[in-house]
C-alpha cells in the first residue's frame, strides 16, 4: 500500500503532537519575502481534505488543513501580497499573489457554524508538535481534481493503513456540531 501517496506530512506516517504545543510561524514559500503568519495555539481538526479549493503541495493528492480560532492568527510579514482567492466562497482563502501558497482562511459568514474560525495548513510551518491529522475528508472529491476512479479502493485503503479514516464529507463529530448548531438557530434543539 505505502506506493500510494497522499500528502507529504503523512506518506511515510502521521507524526504525532506534542500536548502543550502553543502555535508557531506558517511561511509561504517565496524565498524572499515570504508572508508569515503567526498562529497562537495548537490546531483543531487536522484532517487531510480531497476538495479542489484547499491548497495542495506540488504531487500532493489531498491537502492537510486544520482550523483555529481567528483571534489567534497574526499575518505578521508581507501581508500585501495576500489576496482572497474566491470572495464569494465561505472560506475566504488568502493566498500569496506571488507563490499562490494558502495562508489562512478565515469563515466571518454570519450564523454558519464555523464562523470565528480560520482553516490553516500547518506543513507550512518550521515547527514541530501541531495536532496530527485524524481523518480524510471529501475523499471522492480527489476524482474532481482529476484521479482515476479506479484508484480510489487503493485510496481509501491507504488512507486506513494511516489511521485517517475517509469520509465523503467531514468526520462524523464535525458533522454532529454543524447539525446541533443549525438545529439551536432553528430552535428544533433548545439547551
Amino acid at each position: 500500500m505505502t506506493t500510494v501517496r497522499i500528502h507529504p506530512a503523512v506518506d511515510n506516517g502521521v507524526k504525532p503532537g506534542r500536548p502543550g504545543f502553543a502555535g508557531g510561524t506558517l511561511r509561504c514559500s517565496c524565498t524572499t519575502d515570504p508572508v508569515e503568519v503567526e498562529i497562537a495555539t495548537d490546531c483543531l481538526h487536522n484532517h487531510v481534505c480531497g476538495c479542489t479549493k484547499c491548497w495542495k503541495p506540488e504531487g500532493a493528492i489531498f491537502s492537510m488543513v486544520s482550523v483555529v480560532p481567528s483571534d489567534k492568527v497574526t499575518v505578521t510579514r508581507n501581508g500585501h501580497k495576500l489576496k482572497v482567492v474566491d470572495p464569494s466562497a465561505l472560506i475566504q482563502r488568502h493566498a500569496c499573489t506571488a507563490c499562490g501558497v494558502h495562508m489562512h482562511g478565515p469563515v466571518t459568514r454570519e450564523n454558519h457554524p464555523f464562523t470565528g474560525l480560520s482553516f490553516i495548513h500547518t506543513e507550512r510551518s518550521d515547527e514541530e508538535g501541531w495536532s496530527p491529522p485524524t481523518f480524510a475528508a471529501f475523499v471522492s472529491s480527489v476524482i474532481e481534481g482529476g484521479t482515476r476512479p479506479e484508484a480510489m479502493e487503493g485510496i481509501r485503503a491507504r488512507l486506513n493503513e494511516l489511521g485517517l479514516p475517509p469520509y465523503d464529507a467531514l468526520s462524523p463529530g464535525l458533522m454532529d456540531y454543524i447539525a446541533t448548531f443549525t438545529a439551536r438557530a432553528s430552535g428544533v434543539l433548545k439547551d
